[in-house]
């Protein structure tokens, strides 16, 4: 060959010859192409990268080119398309069509990226958590006697008799064998779903409300109904009209600091509350998540539901979760009676028992000193915050309304301007650089007004919360609010 010849056809005669080679031999080196074929090094080099982009031969510097070995064999692109069919089939003349959207707990799940304010973070700032007492009661709980072996399947017993004291109170309302030790919060509520009601009944809810409950039932196959709150808590007139018209036999609340409205439940409602529940022959789930999140100088916190009611309406929800970490996922389940034992089935069926070094842990963190330092330091950071807060919205954000100022708890209902569209204003907070979830997943139907949720546990501190309040007006006037 010519040097006249062109790469091309170099390639070409090198490509019909590859079969002379076996997979991973190295070709003739670069010399005795060029004397073979009588044409330049460029030559041959430009033909050898030709080869090597079409993936048939493979160069290493120094070393040459050699065959490149077969790719592996292509397996046809699966096709799951047959599951579309096979997740939403309905089967059976009862059958109950589910759905699992869990978009509006992701929203307070999903880390900030870097650079954006969350004002929708669920948990404490690290900075807030009690990192070092954690992790002395890890190391004292992992030297405990047996604290690897496998828990009773309630939960360890001295863990069971200090949430039977923290939920009863001073009178002594509970006993330990009233409690079950669960893997947090949300854990339990889905527990209490499965155990209260069957799939295709309806179950009451507050509205607005937590949408991880919501999900919750939707996955169970349950129907979440409505019944409206103000500033008092739920609207006992509408709660009885709503079983009578249902005929559910299961409503859930958050009596405290509830969740998005930070509303506490008034002394006359809590009494009708259970009143009512009683005569329609139902259970009561109080989920009273954040009573250890009440702010310092606040005013004395009701007794739980469950403390007043002696007939086994109530079945309580509670966590460590939300003082602690989001990795200490210890709660609890307190109810009377039959349901217990139904409770209990349903618990050791789905996951046998809660980690013993994790009740371990919990147990030596509460019963140590840091355990009172941490919730006073708690309580006097998150009223510093929300007060920042507060006269961050009132200075920057005077057309949004805060329909209730909660006296414990971590986040703030804001209601937007009329005709608002909070999805569009999270969506324009996130490009201003903070997080804020829309109030739309809070609601089981149609949300009667646009709302925020703005939540001031996760930020650094106060200087974060006034900046985050900045970007959020840029927000809201930006998407027309």
């Amino acid at each position: 060959m010519q040097e006249r010849n062109s790469v091309a056809e170099l390639a070409g005669v090198l490509r019909n010859e590859l079969d002379r080679y076996s997979p991973g031999e190295k070709l003739p080196s670069s010399r005795a192409l060029v004397e073979r074929f009588r044409v330049s090094p460029v030559t041959v080099s430009r033909a050898v990268a030709a080869l090597a982009a079409e993936g048939l031969v493979v160069t290493r510097p120094g070393a040459g080119a050699f065959r490149a070995r077969p790719p592996a064999e292509r397996h046809r692109p699966a096709d799951t398309s047959w599951q579309q069919v096979a997740l939403s089939a309905e089967t059976g003349e009862e059958a109950v069509p589910r759905s699992v959207d869990a978009t509006g707990v992701l929203a307070t799940l999903t880390e900030a990226p870097p650079g954006v304010i969350d004002l929708s973070g669920g948990y404490l700032h690290p900075a807030l958590q009690p990192e070092r007492a954690l992790a002395a009661a890890l190391a004292r709980a992992g030297r405990r006697p047996g604290a690897w072996a496998r828990p009773p399947l309630e939960g360890v017993g001295e863990l069971r008799a200090w949430f039977a004291r923290e939920i009863g109170g001073p009178a002594g309302t509970l006993t330990p064998a009233e409690v079950l030790i669960t893997a947090g919060g949300q854990s339990a509520l889905t527990t209490a779903l499965r155990a209260l009601a069957p799939p295709g009944a309806p179950v009451l809810v507050e509205s607005p409300t937590y949408p991880g409950m919501l999900a919750a039932a939707r996955a169970s196959g349950l129907r979440p109904v409505p019944v409206p709150v103000d500033t008092g808590g739920v609207r006992t007139e509408l709660l009885a009209e709503a079983f009578r018209a249902s005929g559910a036999r299961v409503f859930v609340c958050q009596p405290l600091f509830q969740n998005p409205t930070g509303i506490v439940l008034e002394d006359r409602r809590r009494r009708e509350v259970l009143d009512i529940a009683r005569r329609a022959g139902a259970f009561v789930i109080e989920d009273d998540f954040a009573r250890r999140l009440a702010h310092e100088g606040g005013p004395a916190l009701p007794p739980p539901l469950i403390a007043d009611d002696a007939d086994g309406v109530v079945v309580h929800v509670c966590s460590l979760t939300k003082i602690t970490s989001p990795s200490l996922r210890v709660g609890a389940l307190a109810a009377r009676g039959p349901v217990l034992q139904r409770l209990r089935a349903i618990q050791v069926v789905d996951s046998f028992f809660v980690p013993r070094p994790l009740q371990e842990t919990a147990l030596e963190l509460v019963g140590s000193p840091a355990w009172a330092r941490h919730r006073r330091m708690v309580a006097a950071e998150l009223r510093t915050r929300a007060a920042a807060l507060l006269t961050a919205l009132r200075t920057e954000l005077p057309s949004c309304e805060v329909e209730f100022v909660p006296p414990g708890g971590f986040h703030l209902w804001l209601r937007l301007p009329g005709g608002a569209d909070d999805g569009a204003v999270a969506a324009a907070a996130l490009r201003a650089g903070v997080a804020v979830p829309p109030g739309r997943p809070y609601y089981a139907a149609e949300p009667p007004a646009p709302h925020l949720r703005l939540c001031w546990a996760a930020v650094s501190g106060t200087a974060e919360l006034a900046e985050g309040v900045r970007r959020l007006r840029t927000a809201v006037e930006s998407a027309g609010g």
